[in-house]
C-alpha cells in the first residue's frame, strides 16, 4: 500500500467504503480501509491539493473526489469493533467535524443546514422538517446520479457503434469536454449526497454517545464506591501516562514537510513517485522578508523563520535598482559617444586624407582635359546620329 499512487489508494479505499456500506466487509478489510484512508489524507496534506482561500471553482475536476477522504474515513471508522466504543465515536465526530467545516469553507453546505445548525428554534415541528428537507434533497442528489450515469452509457455505446460504422475524427474535442463537465457534476452532486448522509451520521454518534455516557454514570452509581473509585484512579493514570508520553513524543515529532516542488507532487500524484522520496529534491531557499527585527538579526527558532517568510513577494525580484539600471545605460552611452568621436577624429585627420588628396594644378590640368574629351565625344555622336533619325518605325507613315 505504501508504494500505491493517490488515485489508486483513494479507489481502494472507495470500494472498501462500498462493500462496508453494503455490510459485506469484515473486520480486517475495513482496518485495511481505514489505513489506505489515512494514507490518502496525509498524501493530501503533503501535496497542498487544498487550500482554505480557494473555492470550489479553483478546485480541478480531478481533485474534487479528495474532499470526501475524512467522510469516508469517519463512516469506516464507525464500523470498528475493536477498541472502546466511546473512543471510536469520537473519533468519526471528529471526522465528521472536519469534512463538514471544510465543505461549508468551500460554500458546499446548502443554506437550510447552515441556519440550522446555528442555532434558533429546536422543536419536534423543526428537526422533523429539517429531516424532511434533508430527505428530499438526499433522493434528488440519488436521482440527478442515476440520470448522469445512464446517460453516460448511452453515449457510450453510441459512440461504439458509430466507431465500428465510420471513424470519429470530428468532435471529439467537444466530447471531451462533455465528459469533464460531467464528470465536475457527478462528483459535486456526490459530495452534496454525501454532506446529507455526513449529517444523519453525526446526529445518530451524538445520540450514541449521550446514551453510553449516561449507561457508564449509571454503572459508576449503582456499583461498589470503592470500584467505582478503582476505575477512577485507573482512568486518571491512564491519562495521565498519555499526557506525560504525548509532552515527550513532541519534543521530536514535526508535520511532514509540504511539497513545494510542482513537478515532484504531479509524479506523486501520478504514480511516478513516492512521498517519502519528498527529501532527495533540493529546492533554493527564498530570500527572507518581514520585519527588519528578523530579517536583520539571525533567525534562531522555526517561529522566527516562519514569522520572517509571512510577506513573500509572488513575482520574480530584480537584480538591480531603476537608478542602477539609469547609471549602467549611461556608461553605455558614454563609450559609445567615445568610440565614435574617436573613429570621426580619424577620419577626418591629415595622415588619412594626405595620400588621397591631389595637388591643386594637377587636379585642374586634368578636369580641363576631361572636359575636352567628353565635348569632342559628344560632338561626333551628333554628327553621325542626327536629330529624329531613330524615330521613323514609330511614326503612322515611316
Amino acid at each position: 500500500m505504501e508504494e500505491m499512487s493517490l488515485p489508486s489508494l483513494f479507489e481502494l479505499a472507495r470500494n472498501i467504503h462500498l462493500l462496508a456500506s453494503q455490510s459485506s466487509a469484515d473486520k480486517e478489510t475495513v482496518r485495511k480501509g481505514c489505513q489506505a484512508l489515512k494514507q490518502c489524507e496525509e498524501m493530501v496534506g503533503k501535496l497542498g491539493l487544498f487550500s482554505i482561500n480557494e473555492s470550489k471553482e479553483d478546485i480541478s475536476t480531478t481533485n474534487l473526489k479528495y474532499i470526501l477522504v475524512p467522510y469516508y474515513l469517519a463512516e469506516l471508522t464507525e464500523k470498528t469493533v475493536e477498541g472502546d466504543r466511546l473512543q471510536i465515536l469520537k473519533a468519526s465526530l471528529v471526522k465528521l467535524k472536519e469534512f463538514i467545516s471544510f465543505c461549508e469553507a468551500m460554500e458546499l453546505v446548502p443554506e437550510e443546514e447552515l441556519e440550522a445548525s446555528a442555532g434558533g428554534p429546536n422543536s419536534n415541528v423543526d428537526r422533523r422538517a429539517k429531516k424532511i428537507a434533508r430527505f428530499k434533497r438526499q433522493r434528488a442528489a440519488e436521482s440527478k446520479l442515476l440520470e448522469i450515469k445512464e446517460s453516460k452509457e448511452r453515449r457510450m455505446r453510441s459512440t461504439r457503434a458509430s466507431a465500428l460504422s465510420t471513424p470519429v475524427e470530428a468532435e471529439e474535442e467537444d466530447v471531451l469536454d462533455y465528459d469533464g463537465e460531467e464528470e465536475r457534476e457527478a462528483w459535486l452532486i456526490t459530495i452534496s449526497l454525501d454532506i446529507c448522509k455526513a449529517f444523519d451520521l453525526m446526529e445518530m454518534l451524538k445520540k450514541e454517545e449521550e446514551m453510553l455516557i449516561a449507561i457508564k454514570e449509571k454503572q459508576l452509581q449503582d456499583g461498589d464506591e470503592g470500584i467505582s473509585q478503582a476505575i477512577l484512579d485507573e482512568r486518571a493514570k491512564t491519562a495521565e501516562a498519555w499526557h506525560r508520553g504525548a509532552a515527550a513524543r513532541a519534543q521530536y515529532t514535526k508535520p511532514a514537510a509540504p511539497i513545494t516542488c510542482a513537478t515532484f507532487a504531479q509524479d506523486v500524484l501520478e504514480g511516478r513517485a513516492q512521498v517519502s522520496q519528498a527529501h532527495e529534491h533540493k529546492h533554493q531557499q527564498p530570500l527572507i522578508f518581514g520585519p527588519a527585527s528578523l530579517v536583520g538579526g539571525r533567525v534562531t527558532s522555526e517561529r522566527e523563520r516562519m514569522a520572517a517568510q509571512v510577506f513573500q513577494p509572488g513575482h520574480r525580484l530584480p537584480t538591480m535598482s531603476i537608478e542602477e539600471a539609469g547609471l549602467t545605460e549611461m556608461n553605455m552611452m558614454n563609450d559609445w559617444q567615445e568610440r565614435t568621436a574617436k573613429m570621426m577624429a580619424e577620419a577626418n585627420s591629415s595622415w588619412y586624407n594626405d595620400g588621397q588628396k591631389p595637388k591643386q594644378g594637377e587636379e585642374e590640368d586634368e578636369d580641363d582635359d576631361a572636359a575636352q574629351d567628353k565635348a569632342r565625344a559628344w560632338d561626333d555622336w551628333k554628327d553621325e546620329n542626327p536629330r529624329g533619325a531613330g524615330n521613323k518605325k514609330l511614326t503612322p507613315c515611316g
